[in-house]
């Protein structure tokens, strides 16, 4: 009776010791999870100025006849430096060069945008919401104290009185950050976006899975179904299996030793990138499609060959499309670590400061780890915002890509 007492106590300690994991891993998960929105919510918001707009003749060297060829290559710089004298008056040099601080350093590009698509404007006044600079930005958000000493700040004093009196007049507004969806990186907080790096990434994914997926289809084919067992196939399965444990960094110095120091291929770009994690990834396809291919019944191949089917045709009529539910599976698990693999990029470049959007997977490029790492090093307080609003699409992309494969995989089920 007392060694039933104690089994039963022990049972119930282990049921509470797991409910505690469990417990304990939700709590920390969600703890995460609210740092990283709390955190990134503010990128998606950007503080705006409201101005009046005056599209001076004497400022522009374009009118509203001029091509849009012609008014993307033009200078809006003076335009600008009009628009704070004539919002703000009886400035000096020092002012001036104060209240042109608290306005984006894009500012003439802003303008510039504008009348690309309001050529109408020309020689009229607008008002127009021109976005704060990051620092500014900050301020206003509350990410930087303002009760501490002038020297501590990156605003002063006069740049607060202003932001004061701006307040008041309500010129001070908010709007949605289109242009972290839209633009490429850039020096200053405000203007960065993370699309460059998303076409990077998924330039070098759709590489990756080119490359990738009928190579480690067909190797598993070949390993399963034609290969007899003996030492060489022990061999070649063991070395598969140490492969998909090799730390991700030594591939991306396979890819900088032959794809760049042997065939010369370029460096930076997304076709690289994506060679580079296809080999990181081939292993792990390797495995599940083989794998699914075990877990076909004997009794399918043996049917198909009573009925005079021949080898191939058993194999790829029968076989692989039965497997191809679990080789989905291993393959956008693969492709989901690629995405989220560093240190391959950085080993070929695909690192580097780039502010143009990649058109191609030959364009400079880099991708969105890249990018996140990026930010997370730059001393600027609004990429604190940026590095956790890109973890965030980080995150929903690998969401999206498991949802993609299980829905993937139902279809394919119901099909068969």
């Amino acid at each position: 009776m007392s060694n039933i007492k104690k089994r039963l106590k022990a049972e119930r300690r282990f049921k509470f010791y797991g409910q505690l994991g469990v417990f304990l891993s939700l709590l920390f998960v969600t703890l995460l999870m609210l740092k990283i929105f709390t955190t990134g919510s503010g990128a998606f918001f950007r503080t705006t100025i409201e101005a009046d707009v005056f599209f001076d003749p004497k400022f522009m060297q374009v009118d509203k006849n001029s091509s849009d060829k012609e008014i993307s290559r033009s200078s809006f710089e003076a335009l600008a430096d009009s628009v704070v004298n004539n919002n703000f008056k009886d400035l000096n040099e020092g002012q001036f060069i104060k209240v042109r601080e608290m306005f984006t350093r894009r500012f003439d590009y802003q303008l510039r945008d504008y009348f690309l698509d309001n050529k109408d404007d020309y020689k009229k006044t607008v008002k127009l919401k021109i976005t704060a600079s990051s620092d500014l930005d900050q301020i206003v958000k509350g990410n930087y104290p303002r009760n501490v000493p002038e020297e501590q700040r990156k605003i002063n004093d006069y740049q607060l009185s202003i932001l004061d009196e701006l307040n008041k007049q309500e010129r001070i507004g908010s709007t949605f950050n289109f242009w972290f969806f839209t633009n490429g990186d850039s020096r200053d907080p405000e203007t960065a976006g993370i699309w460059g790096a998303i076409m990077g990434s998924f330039y070098a994914l759709m590489v990756c899975l080119a490359f990738a997926f009928p190579i480690g289809l067909f190797a598993s084919v070949y390993l399963e179904e034609y290969t007899k067992p003996g030492k060489i196939t022990d061999l070649i399965e063991v070395n598969i299996n140490n492969l998909a444990a090799v730390p991700s960094i030594v591939f991306g110095l396979l890819g900088l030793g032959m794809l760049i120091g042997v065939f010369n291929m370029p460096f930076q770009v997304p076709l690289v990138g994506g060679l580079t994690l296809g080999f990181m990834t081939l292993p792990t396809i390797i495995i599940a499609c083989r794998s699914s291919l075990r877990a076909v019944p004997p009794s399918i191949r043996h049917g198909a060959l009573a009925l005079g089917a021949t080898k191939t045709q058993t194999t790829f009529h029968h076989v692989v499309p039965l497997a191809l539910p679990g080789t989905l599976t291993g393959t956008i698990i693969g492709m989901a670590q690629a995405l989220g693999e560093t240190a391959p990029l950085l080993m070929v470049g695909m690192v580097a400061f780039v502010m143009e959007i990649p058109g191609g997977p030959l364009d400079p490029a880099t991708g969105l780890p890249s990018q996140i790492y990026l930010w997370s090093e730059s001393a600027e307080r609004g990429f604190i915002e940026k590095t956790s609003a890109g973890i965030m699409l980080l995150l929903l992309f690998l969401i999206l890509m498991n949802l993609t494969a299980v829905l993937i995989r139902r279809k394919v089920e119901v099909k068969w």
